[in-house]
């Protein structure tokens, strides 16, 4: 009779009552921790602190390693490690006041039986707001119950009633009332042309080519194909390494072409090269970035792309300067022309290459479809996504500072001349490069999110302006966050700031201008219309179409 090796069963330890387990999920870049250490404690203790006051007992699952400095999960084996100790029934919070990869603790999420609750400080200097809906998305599109909480310090009122109710419930309900699904459309003409170009592209296809995909470990803004398939759309899956060679084929005059023409067009590069190349932008670093661009475009026309993403993060950050100016190139109508490599073809002539920032799926799917509608409608084009970094009042209204990494198309700005080139921060970005950073100029949106939940796709749609602060505020905004990256001022019609955040699905949202409220709402009708036609769940949030309910 042989004998075996038979594991004996793992074992949890038990929940301590009325006791709440706190985990704190961290960046995989160890530079990011050790600068974000010290205001996720701060965070900690505070919201540690309001538990405290309903009678609660707060216990850290994991403690701080004395070889990194930091007290984050910062792998994913590391967080199999934690949850070893996580009693399964017990109340578990997932504490965020920094950027965080969902498969650090997805794992442990998904098979936590106790409640679950996801809390973010409301403040722009470190990025928990954009962490904890990241988060969000990622367990709403594993189907894992929980909920979620945010609050400047956790000493008011609403925060503390809400957290009162999770203790005692193992739930939070919030407000989405402002949320609708589509009614039908009436008969229009941006209804037949959003039905239009979703019969094309269902018949004719498209091509989205990621250059690897997961950045960042955003497990929500990946998409599977069988989701995707169905309307037309696939993937063309294409490695960084084969674009690192590609730019390694682009000449130095051929990125010096595209430098004189940023140049003629009026961006500034804020450059320094006799200081430390870690805290200032160089022209060497701006240099690699537009072989980048010629490369990008030239693959993408290769494999015939409708739409391209570069995860960057993680591997290219590590032998290249950041992808963020080239992307922001891509997505506009007027950039620096690119030929094919004998010279005999401007590509993409005319239009952008557009382009979904940090390789997020839903945006890319969302970028298309704007891409068709806007472009049919003799709109401009130029999307960009945006981190829901964090707001604050102005007047009578909730104005959002939304914010990407340094990539945004020249038009958002008003033009390249309202364009700045900062150096990325070394914590983030370690071989630097320069942002596409400024203002978004005032005017009309149209504002949206592609999202899995219940294993299909969703799409929430709302409007919304960007408007004109002073300067002074436009600053201190930009202090209060990365004043280095672009940012966007922005009411959103109808959505407060607690609807938005207990609704949205992802860290990301997309934003496309129009010329007018008029025409912004006709874009709307259409964008809808072929979201519908394509088979997804489409959402109307906020003040938008009223006349339909």
């Amino acid at each position: 009779m042989s004998t075996y090796l038979i594991p004996e069963a793992p074992t949890r330890p038990a929940a301590e009552p009325n006791t709440v387990y706190v985990v704190a999920n961290g960046d995989l870049r160890l530079t990011t921790n050790v600068k974000t250490w010290a205001m996720q404690q701060q965070v900690e203790a505070e919201f540690a602190a309001a538990v405290e006051a309903q009678g609660w007992k707060v216990t850290r699952a994991h403690g701080v390693n004395p070889e990194t400095g930091h007290g984050f999960i910062d792998s994913q084996h590391h967080g199999m490690q934690v949850f070893k100790n996580v009693p399964t029934e017990a109340p578990l919070v997932v504490v965020e006041a920094v950027w965080q990869y969902s498969h650090h603790v997805l794992h442990g999420l998904r098979d936590h039986t106790g409640p679950i609750l996801l809390v973010a400080n409301f403040a722009g200097d470190f990025p928990g707001l954009v962490g904890m809906l990241n988060l969000h998305g990622s367990l709403v599109k594993a189907g894992v119950k929980h909920s979620t909480l945010w609050s400047k310090d956790f000493t008011d009122d609403w925060a503390r009633t809400k957290l009162a109710e999770w203790l005692n419930t193992g739930e939070i309900v919030h407000d989405t009332s402002h949320v609708r699904d589509l009614p039908e459309l009436p008969a229009s003409e941006e209804k037949r042309l959003g039905e239009a170009l979703a019969a094309q592209l269902k018949a004719d296809k498209a091509i989205i080519a990621v250059f690897d995909e997961y950045c960042m470990g955003m497990y929500n803004a990946l998409i599977d194909d069988e989701l995707m398939n169905p309307a037309g759309i696939y993937k063309e899956r294409l490695s960084q390494s084969a674009l690192v060679a590609e730019m390694n084929k682009v000449t130095d005059e051929e990125a010096n072409a595209v430098r004189a023409w940023l140049d003629q067009a009026g961006m500034t590069f804020h450059i320094d090269n006799d200081g430390d190349w870690k805290e200032n932008l160089t022209d060497e670093q701006v240099h690699s970035q537009l072989k980048m661009y010629v490369a990008a475009v030239r693959m993408a026309d290769d494999f015939g792309a409708d739409v391209v993403g570069i995860q960057y993060q993680q591997g290219l950050k590590d032998m290249v300067p950041a992808s963020d100016l080239v992307e922001g190139l891509l997505n506009n109508v007027e950039r620096p022309p690119v030929t094919s490599r004998d010279g005999s073809r401007v590509l993409y002539e005319g239009a952008p290459v557009p382009c979904a920032n940090e390789v997020d799926q839903g945006v890319a799917i969302d970028t298309l479809v704007t891409n068709r509608v806007w472009t049919a409608m003799g709109l401009d084009p130029a999307t960009t996504l945006h981190d829901i970094r964090w707001g604050d009042v102005w007047g009578d209204d909730f104005v959002w500072v939304l914010e990407i990494s340094g990539s945004v198309p020249g038009s958002h700005l008003g033009g390249y001349a309202n364009a700045h080139g900062y150096r990325q921060s070394y914590y983030f970005f370690p071989l630097g490069g320069s942002t596409l950073s400024g203002v978004s100029k005032p005017g009309e949106i149209v504002w949206s999110r592609v999202f899995i939940m219940d294993g299909v796709l969703h799409v929430d749609l709302g409007r919304g302006t960007c408007i004109e602060m002073p300067e002074e505020e436009v600053q201190r905004r930009l202090d209060c966050t990365n004043p280095e990256w672009p940012i966007m001022n922005a009411v959103l019609h109808g959505v407060g700031r607690d609807q938005l955040m207990a609704r949205h699905k992802a860290n990301h949202l997309n934003v496309a201008y129009a010329p007018d409220a008029e025409t912004a709402d006709a874009a709307l009708v259409a964008k809808a219309a072929m979201f519908a036609a394509m088979g997804y769940q489409v959402h109307l949030a906020g003040d938008v179409l009223a006349e339909l309910v």
